[in-house]
């Protein structure tokens, strides 16, 4: 059975209150239900501790290419970049729930794609260009929620960034994706909003769901 990642990106972690985490939570209750023995693991972006690029995380790359002798603390860096890492390529569907701040990602979730995005684990650099080396059949599905409706091809579609960085990043690396919008709670309510989002959570479990089965009947 295929591992589905459950990344949490809210820096709220579990509250009631939060659209993406309701949403979330029904994903994952038809995707149980439709799916009861398949494996689930979470990782809490605000909960547990996420690298950073910084001065260590730089020079632990550096130093990677040129086969220098680690410090201790770039030692440690490099142990848990490669946990995170190592959780990420064992899964091969994946669940990112998020809010919108200011048009972009959460600043803890792009700290995780940092971690992610190495070259010859995830993608390869080579004569023709980069190539994604997640080419088997993986699948990222992203709960985003946001006050502002973002699909109405004005300024806020524009502007509305965090799409756009995180289909270009997974296409890239090869892992299909999809998104929830959660969107308009301002203009729309939140009933409503999440009466649209539940159905497609649910739609988009099943599709989950229904694609593992196919995997397990193949092998």
């Amino acid at each position: 059975m295929e591992t589905l990642l459950v990344i949490n990106a809210h820096p709220m972690v579990d509250a009631d209150s939060s659209i993406s985490l309701q949403v979330l939570h029904h994903f994952l209750e038809s995707y149980r239900e439709m799916n009861p023995e398949g494996p689930i693991e979470q990782i809490d972006l605000y909960r547990e501790p996420i690298p950073c690029i910084d001065r260590t995380f730089l020079s632990l790359q550096e130093k990677r290419g040129s086969g220098e002798p680690l410090t201790e603390e770039e030692q440690a860096l490099d142990s848990h970049m490669t946990e995170i890492l190592q959780q990420f390529k064992r899964a091969k569907k994946y669940v990112i729930a998020m809010p919108l701040h200011n048009f972009n990602i959460p600043s803890k979730l792009k700290d995780y794609m940092d971690n992610i995005m190495i070259a010859k684990e995830t993608f390869a650099y080579t004569t023709k260009g980069s190539v994604g080396l997640l080419n088997d059949g993986r699948s990222v599905l992203v709960i985003q929620a946001s006050h502002s409706i973002l699909t109405n091809h004005d300024w806020y579609t524009e502007v509305e960034f965090s799409h756009k960085y995180l289909k270009a990043m997974f296409n890239f690396m090869g892992v299909d994706y999809q998104i929830i919008r959660a969107q308009g709670s301002y203009l729309r309510g939140k009933d409503e909003v999440l009466a649209q989002a539940f159905r497609e959570a649910e739609s988009a479990a099943a599709s989950f769901a229904r694609n593992d089965h196919v995997e397990g009947a193949i092998k």
